[in-house]
């Protein structure tokens, strides 16, 4: 079963075959889950989006036609469709990050800056709109080609270039302006 395409798993999830769907969420919970985790910067929150598209997919097996989308497609389409609904939805402020204690470790201060540089890109990605933020992770995160990505966000492959121009823009500038002022440092 494992060989099998995720097309066919899916005609085979549509007739209650519980291993293929087992075979399908094992391929995709955890890009799903990374996806999802990107776009709402929750992880909690992004295992209830995986869970809820492979619940989809169970529910939904029976009308699956291949030859319409990719699957693959289709389940990234699901989990941006449920992460924008949770973040409109959305209604309080994000809770400030707990300071984290010190590790005594020799290479301390190298992961620190690494640590922060990636907190500084993650929430400059998440300060994105939602559709500069979903192609951005799409593309750079998740692999997806543009027009993967286009089919996913419902837009035109032209549409996915744009947004990913303007994200990559807006990351560019909201980068720079947030670097550390390094003067005097040696």
């Amino acid at each position: 079963m494992a060989d099998d395409s995720d097309e066919a798993l899916m005609l085979r999830v549509g007739n209650g075959d519980a291993a293929a769907c087992r075979t399908l969420v094992d391929r995709h919970l955890a890009p799903l889950t990374a996806f999802a985790g990107r776009m709402l910067g929750n992880r909690w929150e992004a295992e209830d989006v995986a869970q809820e598209v492979f619940l989809r997919v169970w529910a939904d097996g029976r009308r699956w036609r291949p030859g319409v989308a990719k699957l693959r497609t289709w389940l990234f389409r699901v989990a941006y469709n449920l992460s924008v609904d949770r973040l409109r939805r959305r209604r309080e402020a994000p809770l400030d990050a707990v300071a984290e204690r010190a590790d005594p470790s020799p290479d301390v201060v190298e992961r620190l800056v690494k640590r922060e540089t990636a907190q500084r890109v993650a929430a400059a990605v998440a300060a994105l709109p939602e559709r500069q933020r979903a192609a951005i992770v799409l593309c750079h995160n998740e692999g997806l080609g543009n027009i993967e990505a286009a089919d996913v966000l419902g837009v035109s492959v032209e549409a996915v270039e744009s947004l990913l121009a303007r994200g990559r823009r807006t990351l560019r500038r909201t980068l720079m302006e947030a670097q550390p002022n390094r003067v005097g440092v040696r």
